[in-house]
């Protein structure tokens, strides 16, 4: 069959020949129709994510949507190695396959599956949001950030705080406050101080970086009350690691957590996603895409951002 494959990490994936999967027992055959590129396939088809396993070469992608043998369109997710999603057909564990809702088509649920997985699975998984709460999203432009918005307020939130560094994005996020990240550290501070003096519950970080170093203390001193503020760590596009001076949470009630591949288990990270594709159909979620052929994943891939989800297309 044809695939995008890992053939050398520095090159990434091409199109190519691979191996036919011979699904076991306990799999079924997935018929591939769309397939979008994510940070953790980006991550894993450079070798550095913390998943990968250093087998070469490999198939690219983690999840997609596609028909099973009986016709039934599903969402499906995590194909056994060395198949990945981006492929003709990919072998799957029956348990890994959800059914599709009528409403969401397949590239649109392709691109909302694992950014809204990883929100949905933060908000609602690991801080066990609840309705009138107030959620900031630190890191609200990317396309998780963006449909992270768009599932605290289908949940209820009281108030979203959206923050970024792309001006346009944000202030079309319909946000109840926003915080541009690429304003100087005092006035980044003061406007953290202000919404946090109001009461902030809920953090879900996509950055960690600097911006978490100047949130956290400020969450610690200014927050009022004594209810735990849940501060969500699940991605780190601003950098890996933060200093953080440990005072920042023995002088108040943070809770500081993450939200990703082993904090949640495989089953749970499922649950968020068919829990998430159901949400999508009922609230409108909307996402923007790039569409593309898989057998021009090559040029395509290094022209995928964060802006847009770029999803292939599998004839």
């Amino acid at each position: 069959m044809k695939a995008a494959v890992v053939f050398d990490l520095a090159q990434g994936p091409v199109w190519a020949d691979f191996t036919d999967p011979q699904p076991n027992e306990q799999q079924t055959l997935v018929s591939v129709r769309a397939a979008a590129i994510s940070h953790v396939v980006k991550s894993r088809a450079s070798g550095k994510h913390y998943s990968f396993d250093g087998r070469l070469p490999f198939g690219v992608g983690i999840d997609g949507t596609g028909t099973l043998p009986n016709g039934q369109r599903v969402y499906f997710a995590f194909p056994e190695a060395p198949w990945g999603s981006m492929a003709q057909f990919a072998p799957v564990a029956l348990q890994h396959c959800l059914p599709l809702p009528d409403a969401l088509d397949d590239v649109t649920a392709a691109a909302m599956a694992n950014p809204g997985m990883s929100a949905w699975a933060a908000l609602v998984k690991r801080a066990a949001f609840q309705a009138g709460e107030t959620v900031l999203i630190n890191g609200a432009t990317g396309t998780a950030g963006q449909l992270a918005v768009q599932i605290a307020r289908h949940l209820g939130a009281k108030k979203v705080i959206a923050t970024g560094r792309n001006p346009q994005v944000l202030a079309s996020l319909g946000a109840d406050a926003c915080v541009l990240l690429t304003a100087d550290d005092n006035t980044i501070g003061e406007q953290f101080a202000a919404l946090a003096s109001q009461q902030i519950d809920v953090v879900v970080d996509y950055l960690w970086g600097h911006s978490a170093e100047l949130l956290l203390p400020i969450l610690a001193k200014r927050s009022p009350g004594h209810s735990p503020i849940r501060y969500v760590q699940v991605g780190s596009l601003a950098g890996a690691d933060i200093a953080l001076n440990g005072a920042v949470l023995r002088s108040a009630p943070l809770q500081l957590m993450g939200s990703g591949i082993g904090s949640l288990t495989m089953p749970e990270l499922l649950q968020a996603t068919g829990e998430m594709l159901a949400a999508a159909a009922v609230g409108g979620f909307t996402l923007a895409t790039t569409p593309a052929h898989l057998r021009d994943v090559a040029a395509a891939w290094p022209l995928d951002n964060s802006q847009k989800r770029t999803v292939f297309l599998v004839e």
